[in-house]
């Protein structure tokens, strides 16, 4: 994933960027061509607060910074295709954004509707969630943030929304999404099966005119249990009695600041509803008494319609909301666990501290007169029939959690929406001709002087005429989220040039989807689900007709990996919990550190980086302290690459010693290369000795199990731990042949050359001094050998008693050092080895069970073997 340019690069960009320039490299060696690119997410929120600190032009800051973090990613000795390089905030990019999202418009997929957002009243600017402290004031002017509805555009993501959860199936393929990632798509899109259910509203008749409320529910078995109905703050039937009853209008302007959870509610005075089984006569009296209304912000206004109906014996939620706004009614059970026995009693006790309402199916129990012992499935299917015969008063449903994309920002540093409003055309879409519709450029000092959203007072560029009737009209003065932007850059690679479309249809069927995509969990929702969003839309149009074919399902990242956040040693006073800076600590002994201060020892834990912490680490600083290869093979090596990684800068000399002994292994190879051309073929393996069969095979095993850790599972930690093991193996070897030590050599250093470039560079540079070979990333990446690979060569044995044949055999040849040390005894057991390896051997040994031998002969190499008695 594409990183936003803030400046300085943390020790996570080195950790993703590692882990995908190490897979680059891999792959070019192995003969892929391989695209690997980088880009910057250059618009948002971070550059414009900084341009207000600041008093300078956001895109003068944001160019600084680019430049900066592109030299400290080439620092990094990442082998990225700077070629294909571009920022979002240029007009050659979001030319195209903004051409997509006409594209979007034609369909009627992109579209203007009222939203509630935060309002800054002083700063006059729409504040994001996470621009509003706790106690609901702004972050920056310090103001009581307000909650206005203004005209915002959205994007019709739920019109995708059927292909977007079917297709997480699709990416579950082969384990190549995360699990987890799909569990949170599925969770955000939430489709949920159920039913929409009618309930009839006994009201005066001048109070309101709905007839009814309607509430969607996955648990239709549990109707008879409801006893309240509770409504969200935004509800129509709400808001309609908020401009009558004017403590309505003050409980919902303070319900604005309450948590999501809040139980607090207020009653609807003098509103109920009537369940609507209440017009069969086969059900429990008190089902026919009316259901008291609340408002509360417990309900969503998103979701379902925005009704509950309220079921405290079998819903949590509903349970802490009733407990706290009733203690007279008693809680109504009507399903009971499938294997007990029928709860005691028609309706449970009032409610207390200690009880618990039963949330699974189960089986309905004798309070739901007819339809009792019915299992919760088989009751929902008949109340949902039932009800729709009589009255239409229910009907089986499917809901979704996820709404429309809001993509409007009142804010400067974005892409700008190409919409021209005119009064007499209304919206009208920008001509494709006139794109890009740039920004206007700004004095750095109107950032820290003035308030609201630039635009609307850049009265020369939001005065423009219509594009339809030519008469005069407005810009639209927001800004696109920054998430459109990321929704499709990975296409741009493809064809970053074209200045004409977003990318050549061709191209991208020939490059997309992205085989490997990299990034942090946290951007498993929302940036990933607005991806394939705009890649399956994008596969409607002519930009990607094809989607990459049928079976790619117009997806656009083949495979998914996670990598885990990267936490650092946190120190803390233990008394007050206050976080301790670096140089507030005595860390002379690492064991056990010490604070200054006190002398007393600190509370160590391992926290997410940040300053507040005090427990963040400069890549920079130990790039230029230990070399950019070292610091990546030991950001590799701390921790697998979906798992947290605790940074303990002090174990990095362990990597540093590895390399070092790397190099002396090189070294001392070096003179033997005057024998040896480097070119040579392996000889075949039936000429191995002993310790040339140990490390060839030492060798083929590495290679293999690296090859599938950088293929398949993306263990890094594991290449290192088993390159390290090749290392150990050659280090103590004693095989003096130039052909098979230069091939384990020369293996060992491919191998190390994707995650230690420049160092295994050096070490192929000196493994082949003085003659020049070119690149080590010319050469091809370490194969399973078929060829060479030691056969254990055979021959024929003959098995004597006393000077007579018994029977003859195929055993395996021994070994040349076996032969030469000329040992009596070793060659007799050897040979009884490899006699009791065979079927007749073990037959003969077996009727000879007792038999003791004087002596037992080996003749021949191994080819006649004598037993006397």
């Amino acid at each position: 994933m594409f990183p936003y340019p803030s400046g300085n690069l943390h020790i996570g960009h080195l950790r993703v960027y590692t882990i995908t320039d190490v897979l680059a490299r891999f792959k070019r060696m192995q003969g892929y061509s391989v695209l690997y690119p980088m880009g910057w997410d250059a618009f948002g929120l971070p550059a414009e607060n900084a341009a207000i600190e600041r008093g300078i032009d956001p895109a003068d800051w944001t160019k600084g910074n680019v430049e900066m973090m592109k030299a400290q990613l080439t620092a990094m000795n990442a082998g990225i295709d700077w070629s294909r390089e571009f920022m979002t905030c240029e007009p050659s990019f979001f030319k195209h954004t903004q051409r997509i999202f006409l594209l979007l418009h034609e369909r009627g997929l992109a579209y203007q509707a009222n939203s509630s957002v935060n309002y800054d009243p002083i700063d006059r600017t729409v504040l994001a969630n996470e621009q509003v402290d706790a106690n609901g004031f702004s972050w920056r002017s310090g103001a009581k943030v307000e909650r206005i509805t203004l005209k915002q555009w959205f994007l019709r993501i739920t019109e995708f929304k059927e292909a977007l959860f079917a297709d997480l199936d699709y990416l579950s393929n082969d384990e190549n999404w995360p699990a987890r990632v799909l569990a949170m798509q599925r969770n955000w899109l939430g489709r949920s099966q159920g039913a929409l259910i009618k309930f009839p509203l006994l009201k005066p008749d001048h109070l309101i005119q709905q007839e009814s409320i309607q509430v969607f529910t996955t648990r239709p078995d549990t109707l008879v249990g409801t006893q309240y109905i509770a409504l969200s703050p935004s509800h129509p039937l709400v808001l309609d009695l908020a401009d009558k009853d004017a403590y309505l209008k003050q409980f919902l302007k303070k319900a604005l600041s309450y948590p999501a959870d809040s139980k607090a509610g207020y009653l609807l005075p003098g509103l109920y509803a009537r369940n609507p089984l209440s017009f069969s006569d086969d059900v429990p009296g008190c089902v026919h008494a009316p259901l008291p209304i609340y408002a509360t912000p417990y309900v969503l206004g998103g979701y379902g319609e925005g009704a509950v109906m309220g079921v405290p014996g079998h819903d949590v939620r509903d349970y802490e909301f009733w407990k706290q706004h009733n203690t007279i009614v008693p809680v109504r059970n009507v399903i009971k666990p499938k294997n007990a026995s029928e709860l005691s009693s028609k309706t449970a006790s009032l409610p207390s501290i200690d009880y618990e309402p039963y949330t699974k199916p189960g089986i309905l129990n004798s309070f739901c007169g007819s339809m009792a012992g019915l299992t919760s499935a088989e009751a929902s299917d008949k109340i949902v029939d039932q009800l729709s015969k009589s009255g239409d008063l229910a009907k089986p449903a499917v809901n979704w959690r996820i709404r429309d994309w809001l993509i409007s920002r009142q804010r400067y540093w974005g892409t700008p929406i190409p919409i021209i409003h005119c009064h007499q055309c209304g919206a009208v879409p920008v001509p494709v001709c006139d794109l890009p519709v740039e920004l206007p450029r700004l004095d750095g000092d109107w950032f820290r002087t003035k308030a609201g959203n630039p635009l609307e007072s850049a009265q020369d560029w939001v005065t423009t005429v219509c594009p339809s009737c030519r008469g005069p009209a407005r810009r639209d003065t927001d800004t696109m989220d920054t998430f459109v932007d990321s929704s499709w850059y990975f296409m741009r690679f493809v064809d970053p040039h074209n200045a004409s479309e977003p990318f050549s249809a061709t191209k991208a069927d020939t490059m997309m989807p992205v085989d490997v995509y990299v990034g942090g969990i946290e951007h498993a929702i929302l940036h990933l689900l607005y991806a394939r969003f705009m890649s399956k839309f994008l596969a409607t149009t002519p930009l990607w007709p094809a989607g990459a074919g049928k079976g790619n399902r117009g997806e656009p990242f083949r495979r998914l990996v996670t990598q885990g956040m990267v936490h650092g040693k946190t120190y803390s006073d233990p008394h007050t919990g206050r976080f301790l800076k670096p140089e507030e600590i005595e860390l002379s002994d690492l064991s056990l550190p010490k604070i200054i201060a006190t002398g007393e020892s600190p509370t160590v834990s391992w926290e997410k980086m940040s300053k507040s912490k005090h427990n963040g680490v400069d890549p920079a600083r130990c790039i230029d302290a230990y070399g950019a290869d070292v610091t990546r093979a030991h950001m590799l090596f701390q921790a697998p690459v979906s798992q947290v990684l605790e940074w303990e800068e002090e174990r990095i000399v362990g990597i540093q010693r590895w390399f070092a002994r790397i190099w002396r292994i090189v070294q001392d190879a070096s003179p033997s290369r005057s024998s040896h051309d480097g070119h040579s073929a392996l000889p075949h393996g039936s000429s191995f000795t002993d310790h040339e069969t140990q490390l060839y095979t030492a060798v083929q095993q590495t290679v293999s199990s690296v090859t599938h850790s950088l293929t398949t599972t993306f263990a890094l930690n594991t290449v290192i731990s088993d390159l390290i093991k090749l290392t150990n193996t050659l280090s103590s070897t004693t095989v003096t042949r130039p052909v098979v030590l230069y091939y384990a050599i020369s293996s060992l250093v491919r191998m190390l050359a994707p995650v230690a470039p420049a160092f295994a560079e050096e070490c192929w540079e000196r493994l082949h001094m003085p003659a020049a070979t070119g690149t080590i990333f010319s050469q091809p990446f370490p194969t399973i050998d078929t060829v060479s690979t030691p056969q254990q060569a055979t021959q024929k044995c003959a098995v004597q008693e006393n000077g007579k044949l018994r029977f003859a055999i195929t055993i395996t040849r021994a070994r040349e050092e076996l032969l030469k040390e000329n040992d009596e005894a070793k060659m007799r057991d050897w040979a009884l080895k490899e006699i009791e390896k065979t079927e007749e051997g073990q037959k003969w040994f077996a009727a000879k069970m007792g038999k003791r031998w004087r002596r037992v002969v080996v003749a021949k190499e191994g080819r006649t073997v004598n037993f006397v008695g």
